[in-house]
Parts: structure tokens; C-alpha cells; sequence
């Protein structure tokens, strides 16, 4: 740039934006030793994609590495090693016309309910009906008992229904543990709510089956209802 515009040093590293000093001074060739830590710290990147440059350093230590944290810091910084930051989510906006790119705009449009199953100390399994409004990602009832038919299901849609109201949709996975026509007949005639299934994407239920994670719910007697929320 100075020899092209004939302009001084300093003009040229001011538009640049670089310091004066990287000018003259020039980076020590790099050791052996230098070259095998560098080695090392992408090695470790590629194993903990997660991890950044602190636990690295920890980790250094630990292998008989002889540097401190400003030392990994500049060469992870050097080597462009970086942790990849989690996308956010874009919550969806407005109801779409299939039933797979349904997305609630207000609370009490959509619920979604699933099955989750465990076992007890006894080794006798239990089941768990989990329900959630998917807009405020509420657990409206987490419902444990060794059998959970489709008849007590109505009875605890209609419960719902009796605190919260109808939702215009319900959403469920069409598996081998739920009856949805029965669901459907009997809620119907108290929650004008619409049913909707997902036989080839029971994961889009998904929701549901985390709100017993999200709650932190302990349930350890069969044939009780748990009710609990959890902001968004």
C-alpha cells in the first residue's frame, strides 16, 4: 500500500487498522514444542467440539503440558479453533394448513400429549401421560399409572378442559399405546378441540415427552397426577 499510494507508514496502518508494531516485529519461528502443543489443542478441539480454550487448558495440564491459560489461549486463538455457538430456534408463527407445520400464536391452541414409560424398583413398568400447551411449553398434566386406557385419557382431557378450556387442536402420536378414535369420540363431546395425529412423525410430539425432564417431576406412587409448569 505505501509503495502503490505512496503514503507513510502510519497512514497506511491506520486505514488498515492494524498497530505500528506488526510492522517491525516479526513472529518467532515456531519450536517443535510449540508445534506439537498446537497438534495437540486441535486434536482436542476435534474431540470436544464443545470445550473451549479454558478446559482445554486444564486438560493440557492434566497431560504433562507445562503452560499456563494465557499461553493455550493465544495459540487456540492462532489455530482459528473456536467453540460452534448453538443456533437459536425460530419459533414459528401462525397455523399452517398441515398438520405437521401447526404453530401455536396464543396460549391454548395447540396441546400435545404423549406416552413416556419406566420401571420401578420392582421391576413392574408405570406409564406417563404427559400433556403440554406447545405456545407456553406448560405442562398441564403429567399423569402416572401402570395403565393409562384410552377412556382415562378423555377423563383427563375433560379435567383439563374443565380448568384451562378447549384448545382448538390436539396433538398426539399415533402409536401402538394410544386409541385415538376413542380419544377423539369422547373428548369431543365436552372440548370441541380437532385431533390430529403423526403416524410417520411421532417425533413431532417431542415436546410432551421432555415436560417430565423440564419439570424435575419425582413420581414414585403409581395412579397419581401431577400438575406443574415451567416457564418458556
Amino acid at each position: 500500500m505505501r509503495e502503490r499510494f505512496g503514503v507513510s507508514e502510519r497512514r497506511a496502518c491506520t486505514v488498515v487498522g492494524i498497530h505500528r508494531s506488526t510492522m517491525r516485529l516479526t513472529p518467532p519461528p515456531i519450536t517443535d514444542e510449540e508445534a506439537e502443543l498446537r497438534a495437540w489443542l486441535r486434536k482436542f478441539s476435534t474431540d470436544r467440539p464443545r470445550w473451549g480454550w479454558r478446559r482445554a487448558a486444564i486438560a493440557a495440564r492434566k497431560a504433562g503440558w507445562v503452560v499456563n491459560n494465557k499461553r493455550v489461549r493465544r495459540l487456540w486463538r492462532d489455530e482459528g479453533l473456536r467453540v460452534p455457538q448453538r443456533r437459536k430456534k425460530k419459533r414459528l408463527t401462525g397455523i399452517g394448513t398441515a398438520v405437521g407445520a401447526m404453530c401455536p400464536i396464543q396460549p391454548n391452541v395447540i396441546w400435545a400429549m404423549d406416552f413416556q414409560f419406566d420401571t420401578t424398583a420392582d421391576g413392574r413398568t408405570i406409564k406417563m401421560l404427559n400433556i403440554i400447551d406447545e405456545f407456553t411449553r406448560e405442562a398441564l398434566a403429567i399423569h402416572v399409572d401402570r395403565a393409562i386406557n384410552a377412556d382415562r385419557v378423555v377423563d383427563i382431557l375433560d379435567q383439563l378442559v374443565d380448568q384451562h378450556g378447549a384448545p382448538h387442536y390436539v396433538r398426539f402420536d399415533n402409536g401402538p399405546s394410544s386409541s385415538p378414535t376413542r380419544s377423539t369420540t369422547g373428548a369431543g363431546s365436552t372440548a370441541p378441540a380437532h385431533f390430529s395425529s403423526t403416524p410417520d412423525h411421532p417425533g413431532r410430539t417431542h415436546g410432551s415427552s421432555r415436560s417430565t425432564a423440564d419439570c424435575a417431576t419425582s413420581c414414585s406412587t403409581p395412579g397419581a397426577s401431577t400438575h406443574c409448569s415451567k416457564p418458556g
